[in-house]
């Protein structure tokens, strides 16, 4: 009764704020003109319509010298005709031997002179499209939603072509109209604003920009108007694929499931089909994703989940309309707080979540086999924004032999996955309000799972925002939410004594073991205030999660049993100086407590950012935390004190537009008397020509903890601590990791990269301990045997040659490699453990994809 009571208090407060719609003030307009001639899409503008001494050129910078006339002349015209929109831009320079142009595979991030067109054509100065050409004709686009935010995981079929020359350079585009969304009108009415890098000075002029102490981009859009009797075309696309996949793999001599070698043919297909002008169905059949860049090795010692990014293209494209909780405003903060994500796509194909019984030889699959998946996105009815997306997985089993008896044993279930999430909004962006729900069921086929999976997951939240005034420059936003985990009595009875419950603490007077309990359930919420323009700067907020609330079947969560507030402000100089170009300072203060009032966090923290007239850039942070109570240390055991510990980070930066770029970051946290930790890293990048860039980022972690968790063992005679032993070790962890990238494009549609990380991690435990009381950092020694000493060593890497060989239509070449080694061993030795990782056997997985794009 109280989540749905909090459900509907929070509606009903956006839905009163509501206020009538504001228009831009702009009289700015950009005339598109019919084409009555083809247009050669090559960067030369020889035709008519790019001659008639037309176009719009009233270009401003927003950097370095906001609202300052450009430096170089800047002429922009578009056309149209029944079939697409046509954008050419005329970028003259005084001075086009010094043009930078760096040619990078699609939407790699460069710095380089660019052009960009932005068109919001549903007109709802919300959201939108970017396309964008730099001067070495590398391709760039994806989406724009929230007013602010852009997307690039969205992957357009459309032509584009930049050419330099004598009078500096040009860019032209051709952009279908299959590849954007709007209305069926006689006379359309669309937004558009123009961008345009000059690199070498760090110059970024737009037709109408975003104030650096404003808020807005969409929504100061121009008008482009004259567009005319163009219908929207019927959107049928669809993506075959075949794929070649060869794996050689170490295995032992006589591994019944393994001889080292493995070769699997695929075949599969991706369709996108338009559903009237405003939404689109995206499905895949048998999709595989072995193109993507591998998850980077970690060695987790916490009992929190490692959390990776998502990087299948399926799940990523459009992946925005799934966000939830934090639309309206241009920034969210967040202080010792992790938002619950109630949609994770990883959940859909992970690893098998069963056990694998014991066998002389098991064999698992690494992951689950997505049999079919498909979402539908767009706008329905008055501003409506709707995404669904529905999954199912296959059925998976592990292979098992004993004493020469061959056998299957489940350790998967086929399970559905569905997400539904439906956004409002009203009165030009200035409130909205969205629903979420997401549904997971497990199908079982052997019992046995059942005491270790959830049967069936749900969750469903409510979030919005409204603006408090009509400049528009507060606005406050939230969510809140609820969820129900079921399964039997055993599997219930595991989830809550699992990391994210803990409700087996003895000295938890607010939640308990239920063993009888076929469900779990749980609300969560948060709301918070934010200034969103002038140069002072202003957040706070306040969230809470339930000690029962859990969305990890479909998404993600760090943490629940916390009640958690901020209040922060600052202040940001816009305008360049004597010294700085730029520079913002920041303060909070902030504090978390479970929900039986212990004060689990706390602190203030303090940060400073300042941008130098050459372009180097400088920032700093300090946080100190006083003594506060952890409910999580013992791992399921009474409480522990945090001792008060000190905070301090620096990062400095080069000027990006150098051949040689160089960062360097470092942090250390220490708590007297009882050890910390510090990182020291680097960042090197090296540009030796137009089109190849080398970069290095090496680092160095040191961890000196006073008290790591061991184990917990069961003693009568430990009445202290609640009839247990919970043993701790002081632990010396040393880690060495780095990333290794190549990027070496040989024309913006044929590119190879190289992604390499090396990963050398050792732990020493000595000085082992128990805890002498509840609610203390006392312990007392504890005599034992054991040997915790780790070194972990990790290589994994992979090359990925791409070639576009026609617009959407790609052939990968892949190789992924990955060796690792273990050993008892507590010392960090760098030459031996790289020693051992090149005389390690390592996997090398081959594979060879092609796709052909058919538009419809």
């Amino acid at each position: 009764m109280k989540t749905a009571t909090l459900l509907l208090l929070f509606a009903a407060s956006i839905l009163s704020a509501a206020r009538s719609e504001t228009k831009s003030t702009t009289t700015l307009q950009v005339q598109a003109l019919r084409l009555n001639e083809t247009i050669a899409v090559d960067g030369v503008l020889s035709e008519a319509v790019w001659q008639n001494g037309g176009g719009i050129s009233q270009f401003k910078q927003r950097d370095p010298n906001e609202n300052a006339e450009p430096t170089e002349k800047t002429i922009v015209h578009v056309a149209y005709d029944d079939a697409a929109l046509y954008v050419a831009a005329r970028m003259f320079d005084s001075a086009p031997d010094s043009i930078i142009a760096r040619l990078g595979r699609r939407d790699a991030q460069l710095t380089s002179d660019m052009f960009g067109f932005f068109v919001d054509p549903y007109y709802d100065r919300r959201s939108g499209f970017y396309f964008s050409l730099n001067a070495a004709g590398t391709m760039y686009d994806g989406v724009l939603y929230n007013d602010e935010w852009d997307d690039n995981s969205w992957d357009g079929v459309w032509e584009g072509k930049a050419k330099i020359d004598a009078h500096g350079w040009t860019a032209e585009m051709r952009i279908p109209y299959s590849q954007l969304r709007f209305q069926k009108k006689e006379q359309l009415v669309w937004g558009v604003n123009f961008r345009r890098d000059i690199a070498r000075r760090n110059e970024r002029n737009y037709l109408v920009f975003t104030p650096k102490n404003g808020s807005g981009f969409v929504s100061r859009f121009v008008d482009l108007v004259g567009i005319e009797n163009i219908a929207p075309p019927r959107r049928i696309e669809a993506l075959p694929y075949v794929i070649a996949k060869a794996e050689y793999l170490p295995h032992g001599p006589d591994d019944p499931f393994n001889d080292g070698s493995n070769y699997t043919p695929g075949a599969g297909a991706d369709f996108k089909i338009g559903l009237g002008n405003n939404l689109t169905l995206d499905a895949t059949v048998n999709p595989d994703f072995g193109q993507v860049e591998v998850d980077p090795a970690v060695v987790n010692l916490s009992d929190v989940e490692t959390f990776f990014q998502e990087k299948r293209p399926f799940f990523i494209e459009g992946s925005t309309i799934f966000e939830f909780g934090n639309g309206g405003s241009r920034s969210n903060w967040g202080f010792n707080w992790g938002n619950p994500s109630f949609f994770y796509s990883r959940r859909i194909g992970r690893a098998p979540q069963g056990s694998v019984p014991d066998a002389d030889y098991a064999s698992a699959p690494l992951g689950t086999t997505i049999l079919g998946a498909a979402k539908l996105t767009g706008k329905v009815g008055n501003n409506w924004n709707v995404g669904t997306l529905h999954a199912v997985t296959a059925r998976e089993h592990a292979k098992l032999q004993n004493a020469g008896q061959t056998s299957r044993s489940e350790v998967e279930p086929m399970t559905y996955y569905g997400i539904a999430r439906a956004q409002k909004e009203m009165h030009g962006g200035r409130q909205g309000l969205g629903f979420l729900s997401t549904f997971s069921k497990a199908n079982f086929a052997d019992d046995r799972l059942r005491d270790e999976i959830n049967s069936s997951a749900l969750g469903f939240g409510i979030d919005g925002w409204t603006f408090l005034d009509s400049s528009q420059t507060w606005v406050l936003n939230g969510w809140t939410g609820i969820s129900q985990m079921r399964g039997n009595p055993t599997r219930m009875l595991a989830l809550q004594r699992s990391y994210r419950h803990y409700y087996q603490r003895p000295d938890a007077g607010h939640v308990e073991v239920d063993s009888t309990a076929t469900s779990l359930s749980g609300y969560a919420g948060r709301i918070a205030l934010n200034k969103q323009k002038g140069n002072v700067m202003f957040n706070t907020a306040f969230g809470f999660i339930d000690p029962g609330f859990d969305v990890n079947d479909m998404g993600f969560q760090w943490r629940n049993d916390v009640l958690n507030a901020h209040i922060a402000g600052g202040y940001k100089w816009t305008k360049p100086g004597k010294v700085f170009r730029s520079a913002q300072m920041l303060g909070a203060l902030f504090q978390s407590n479970d929900f039986e009032g212990n004060k689990i966090w706390q602190g203030v923290w303090q940060s400073g950012f300042f941008e130098f007239l050459n372009y180097y850039s400088l920032q700093y942070n300090f946080a100190y935390n006083p003594q506060t109570v952890s409910n999580r240390r013992t791992r399921g055991g009474p409480l522990t004190l945090n001792p008060p510990g000190w905070e301090v980070g620096l990062f400095a930066s080069s000027d990006s537009r150098k051949a040689w770029v160089m960062s360097f970051n470092s942090f250390a946290y220490t708590r007297p008397n009882y050890g910390g930790e510090k990182n020291l890293g680097l960042s090197l990048e090296w540009k030796p020509a137009a089109n190849v860039s080398v970069s290095l980022n090496p680092s160095v972690y040191w961890n000196r903890e006073f008290a790591q968790y061991v184990e917990e063992l069961d003693d009568p005679l430990a009445t202290a601590t609640f009839g247990k032993r919970y043993v701790f070790a002081e632990l010396n962890q040393t880690e060495f990791s780095a990333g290794i990238r190549l990027n070496w494009t040989f024309t913006p549609r044929l590119s190879l990269q190289f992604y390499g990380q090396p990963l050398i991690s050792s732990g020493d435990y000595h000085d082992y301990k128990q805890l002498a009381r509840p609610k203390s950092y006392d312990f007392l020694p504890y005599a034992t045997d054991r040997s915790d000493d780790f070194n972990f060593k990790s290589l994994r890497g992979n090359a990925v040659l791409r070639w576009e060989y026609f617009p959407g239509s790609t052939l990968y070449f892949v190789w992924t490699q990955s060796r690792s080694d273990y050993e008892n061993l507590g010392e960090f030795q760098f030459n031996h453990s790289v020693d051992r990782l090149v005389d390690t056997r390592p996997e090398n997985i081959f594979l060879l994809k092609a796709s052909y794009w058919l538009g419809l």
